[in-house]
């Protein structure tokens, strides 16, 4: 072994008088922190909005009749997501539907579904008509906007077993209103 090149310090070597010194700053560390806690009435882990919205459950998509034309068929709920999109405290459900036809892609709607303080869950937005001929993945509700990603056609002549556009979308509600906005190009897929 070699010997040190330096020359012993006088913090390397511990005494009782460094053992009680850090004793007495952890003391008054506790103390301190003991001293300046939150009053018990006024602390909250839980922000106001959201156990506005835990109180309050999310709309339920078997609740609704959508207003889809499925000839006879029913109507399929492939996806739903929650949140509060508004910002008043309480959560909307934003439901995927589509007709069960059974085979192939059949085109989905998209919408917001509320209920009143007093009144049942309703449709109060499309924001995906049937008619467009889409299909949506990857829905999710997230910081008041709703993302998805949207699978079309490029023309008519396409097969609707088989999309070959994709879009990603987000909506969010401004002005009374949802606004649409296109995350990235859309592609061919």
């Amino acid at each position: 072994m070699q010997p040190a090149v330096l020359p012993d310090l006088a913090h390397t070597h511990t005494r009782p008088v460094h053992w009680l010194a850090t004793a007495a700053a952890m003391a008054a560390v506790v103390a301190g922190a003991h001293l300046l806690r939150p009053d018990a009435a006024t602390a909250s882990s839980t922000p106001p909005a959201v156990a506005a919205s835990a109180a309050v459950p999310a709309p339920d998509p078997a609740a609704v009749t959508f207003p889809l034309e499925c000839r006879g068929a029913p109507s399929v709920v492939a996806s739903k997501a929650s949140g509060d999109l508004d910002g008043d405290g309480r959560p909307e459900t934003v439901a995927v539907v589509h007709c069960d036809a059974g085979s192939g892609a059949p085109p989905h709607g998209v919408y917001v579904l509320t209920h009143g303080r007093q009144s049942p869950a309703r449709v109060v937005a499309t924001l995906i008509e049937p008619g467009d001929r889409k299909n949506v993945t990857g829905l999710a509700v997230r910081d008041r906007a709703v993302t998805a990603t949207l699978l079309g056609y490029s023309s008519p002549d396409v097969p609707s077993c088989c999309p070959d556009r994709r879009e990603r979308v987000k909506w969010q509600w401004k002005g009374g209103k949802f606004i649409r906005t296109t995350q990235a190009e859309a592609r061919s897929v």
